[in-house]
C-alpha cells in the first residue's frame, strides 16, 4: 500500500525511524520518504546510509506547526515517532515534555488535517496506560488527541490511530545498551532498580512491522497493542553478563515495577486478536458507528473478560534467560 505514496515520519532520525526507513526501502517503492526531525547531525549521518532518490530530509520541530504544515503537503501517510521519552528528564523538565509530547501532537494533527493526509499512526508507550510519570501522562494526552482527531476530520478523508508497545530492545536510552557499556567498561556490578521489576519486550524490527501492518488494519480511533513477551530485570542482567554481581539502586523518579498496556478500566473496550489487542475509542464518532471487533483486513477479535489487564507482571509469556539471550542477539543487541 506504500508504493508510489509519500510517507513522512516525525522523529525520523531516531532508532525507530532508521529501522522504518530501511524496511520501507527494502519492501516498497515510495514516491517520497520524508525524515522530519530537528537534529541536523543525525540527519547528516542518516543520509550517508539512506540516499535513495525518494529520500527527503526536512529539518524541523514538531513544536513548529507552520513548518509541519509545509512538510506534510502532498503526504499520504504520517508516522508520528517524535517524542521526549526519558522518564527522569521529563520529571525534571516538565514544560519541555509537554511542549513536545502534547503540543507537538496537536501540531501533527493540525498539519495532517490541513493537507488531507490519508492516514496517521502515532507511536505511544506502555507508560501511557495508568501513568504515574509525566512522560506517560503526556503520551496519554497525545493518545487521546489522536483518537479524538477522527471527529475533527469531519468530511475529510484523514484517519488517525495509535500504536502502543513496550521497551524496544537496544533503542537509544534503553537498559540493554546501558548494561552493555557497563560490562564493556569492566563495571564490578550491574545496577538494578528493583529485583521484582518486569518490562514488555519488543525488537525494533517487530515494532516497525507492527506499525506497517496496522496501516492496513486501521479504521481510525483504535489503539493497537501487540502481544509480546515479558522480561524480568534480573533475567536480563543474567542473560547479558552471566554470574555478574548486581546491586539494587532503587526505583527512579516516575518509574513503575511493572508496566501495563491494556488497563482493566478499558476492558469493556478491549478486543483480543490472534497477535494483538485493540482498545476501541471511549467516545462516539459522529461520521461513523464502527465495529472495532473487525478490522479493515477482516480479522476478527473478541471482547476480553471484564477486568482484564495486560500487565508485564502477570503476562503468561515470559522470556527465560536462554531465550532472552537469543532474542536480544537476533534483535542486534
Amino acid at each position: 500500500m506504500f508504493d508510489q505514496k509519500s510517507i513522512l515520519i516525525t522523529g525520523g532520525s531516531g532508532s525507530f525511524g532508521k529501522m522504518y526507513v530501511r524496511r520501507i526501502l527494502q519492501t516498497y517503492r515510495p514516491r517520497r520518504l520524508i525524515v522530519y526531525s530537528r537534529d541536523e547531525l543525525k540527519q547528516f549521518e542518516m543520509q550517508q546510509a539512506f540516499n535513495d532518490p525518494c529520500m527527503r530530509y526536512f529539518l524541523g520541530d514538531v513544536r513548529d506547526k507552520e513548518r509541519l504544515i509545509q512538510a506534510t503537503r502532498d503526504v499520504d501517510f504520517i508516522i508520528h515517532a517524535a517524542a521526549m521519552k526519558q522518564v527522569p528528564a521529563s520529571e525534571y523538565n516538565p514544560t519541555e515534555c509537554i511542549r513536545t509530547n502534547v503540543n507537538g501532537a496537536e501540531n501533527v494533527i493540525a498539519a495532517a488535517l490541513e493537507n488531507n493526509v490519508d492516514r496517521v499512526i502515532a507511536l505511544s508507550t506502555d507508560k501511557a496506560a495508568n501513568p504515574i510519570n509525566l512522560y506517560g501522562a503526556t503520551k496519554l494526552c497525545s493518545d487521546k488527541l489522536f483518537v479524538a482527531a477522527n471527529n475533527m476530520a469531519g468530511g475529510r478523508q484523514t484517519r488517525f490511530s495509535v500504536v502502543r508497545y513496550g521497551n524496544v530492545v537496544g533503542s537509544r536510552g534503553s537498559v540493554v545498551p546501558f548494561f552493555a557499556k557497563l560490562i564493556a567498561d569492566g563495571a564490578p556490578s550491574l545496577p538494578i532498580t528493583d529485583p521484582r521489576m518486569t518490562r514488555f519486550w519488543i525488537s525494533l524490527e517487530q515494532g516497525v512491522d507492527f506499525v506497517l501492518k496496522n496501516f492496513e488494519r486501521m479504521r481510525g480511533g483504535e489503539i493497537f497493542i501487540p502481544r509480546i513477551p515479558t522480561v524480568r530485570i534480573l533475567d536480563l542482567a543474567e542473560a547479558m553478563a552471566p554470574d555478574h554481581p548486581t546491586h539494587v539502586i532503587g526505583i527512579r523518579p516516575g518509574e513503575k515495577l511493572h508496566e501495563i498496556m491494556c488497563p482493566a478500566d478499558d476492558s469493556h473496550l478491549t478486543y483480543g486478536f490472534d497477535d494483538h489487542y485493540v482498545i476501541a475509542p471511549s467516545i462516539r464518532f459522529f461520521h461513523a458507528d464502527m465495529d472495532y471487533s473487525v478490522n479493515a483486513l477482516g480479522e476478527r477479535g473478541t471482547l476480553v473478560p471484564s477486568g482484564f489487564e495486560y500487565n508485564s507482571g502477570t503476562n503468561p509469556e515470559v522470556l527465560d534467560v536462554e531465550t532472552l539471550r537469543a532474542f536480544n542477539a537476533q534483535a542486534g543487541s
